[in-house]
């Protein structure tokens, strides 16, 4: 795999829908499970796939995955094996941002062609799954498939939000779809039967690509085309061979404060979709960090993440990150709190004393539930968040609300008592 396949992360684009996150940050660079980052994942992946040669795509809030990836991915010398982070730029040939996941592509094109390669494998930034690209490159090779599309079983419910594929018993591609809205029936596909008892009977589309090299370079250049999902798969299926690798573990799109939220709570349950414990772990940054230290806690289904000093009474299905402090006799319920870059010293917490101001983390006497804390935030003693009625959607100064989660801010200061 390391000489035949590139890789390309798509890093998306503004990120809107997982606003405030993204405020400050790119989609991949969003800490997730309270010391990764979601680009670590599809890096992860590759790595444990034997693909070692990466471009990760950005052009928005792109400087903190800079930083990520600089400290984290560091290969021998003599080794080819490379994360390199490829941000949109003005050429002599394009003068514009990336306008899609295809003209991201197109416009980096010139810096894949000084390597050797037979097949690029694009992927996507924001999503979390574990999965064997040897085996699906492999499959495509002898398959001998211009394009490969990873494709996952849903059920009808879920079809009007995929890109829809139907395949015949040879596992190609015949029609694809983009978000249908009826006809559903034409589009059902052979499934294995656990998926079919499911009533996981349509294959939708991944987001996840192998294009043999030629033929990528052939479908980019000399037109327009900004979109794979849109444009280019589509027009491909009736002239080129394109292939279905059908996909039946845990995958989740990380698009929205909701369903990034339900994921990384889901990490906390007794046997998660998404397994942090597998032998194939998730690379990341390595932080020299001091063990966690619990004190007079009680812990249920929560997951805390190095260096932290709790204080709390309760944590209760929570995810804890780097660095967290909290406070004594404070209550953290369905809560996933990201942590902190830095600690403070012991005289700007003595001074934040003296002054009755908040220190890092979270205070004293809390009560905090369904909430994501964004990383460097100050909560004062006796603040309750999310423990009343249901709040309505808004953004705010120091919080946003979203379907019932309040996100707080990066590097927001909460009173003391305040009430959200």
């Amino acid at each position: 795999m390391t000489s035949k396949v590139i890789c390309i992360v798509l890093g998306g684009g503004q990120g809107s829908r997982l606003y405030p996150l993204t405020a400050t940050r790119s989609k991949p660079a969003v800490p997730i499970a309270g010391k990764y980052r979601l680009v670590d994942i599809p890096i992860s992946n590759c790595l444990h796939s034997g693909i070692t040669r990466i471009y990760v795509l950005t052009q928005f809030n792109s400087a903190s995955l800079n930083k990520h990836i600089k400290n984290t991915y560091h290969f021998s010398s003599f080794s080819e094996a490379f994360v390199d982070i490829l941000a949109a730029e003005q050429t002599p040939t394009s003068g514009h941002w990336f306008q899609g996941t295809a003209d991201a592509v197109r416009q980096s094109l010139h810096h894949l062609s000084v390597h050797e390669f037979d097949y690029v494998l694009i992927l996507s930034g924001d999503q979390l799954y574990q999965m064997d690209f040897e085996d699906m490159v492999n499959k495509h090779i002898a398959a001998q498939a211009d394009i490969s599309i990873a494709t996952i079983p849903v059920h009808v419910n879920d079809v009007p939000g995929f890109g829809i594929l139907h395949t015949d018993a040879d596992s190609l591609v015949t029609a694809f779809v983009e978000k249908p809205k009826s006809g559903f029936d034409q589009l059902v596909s052979e499934v294995s039967p656990e998926m079919e008892a499911q009533g996981r009977i349509y294959l939708a589309s991944m987001g996840i690509y192998i294009f043999n090299r030629k033929l990528l370079y052939k479908l980019l250049q000399g037109n327009e085309n900004t979109d794979f999902g849109k444009e280019i798969i589509p027009q491909a299926i009736d002239k080129h061979k394109v292939l279905s690798y059908q996909y039946e573990g845990y995958w989740t799109d990380i698009g929205t404060i909701p369903s990034f939220f339900d994921a990384n709570l889901g990490l906390t349950d007794d046997i998660p979709q998404f397994n942090l414990f597998d032998k194939n772990y998730i690379f990341t940054r390595a932080r020299m960090l001091p063990p966690s230290k619990i004190s007079g806690t009680h812990m249920e289904k929560a997951i805390v993440a190095d260096g932290c000093i709790i204080n709390a009474s309760h944590v209760i299905r929570s995810v804890v990150g780097i660095r967290t402090r909290i406070g004594f006799d404070t209550t953290i319920e369905n809560c996933y709190i990201m942590g902190s870059d830095n600690y403070q010293t012991l005289e700007q917490i003595q001074e934040c004393q003296e002054n009755e101001q908040p220190i890092m983390g979270i205070g004293d006497r809390c009560q905090i539930k369904n909430a994501i804390i964004d990383k460097n935030t100050y909560i004062g003693n006796d603040v309750c968040i999310n423990c009343g009625d249901p709040l309505p959607n808004g953004d705010y100064p120091t919080h946003t609300v979203q379907d019932g989660i309040v996100v707080v801010k990066k590097r927001a200061v909460i009173l003391n008592g305040t009430v959200i």
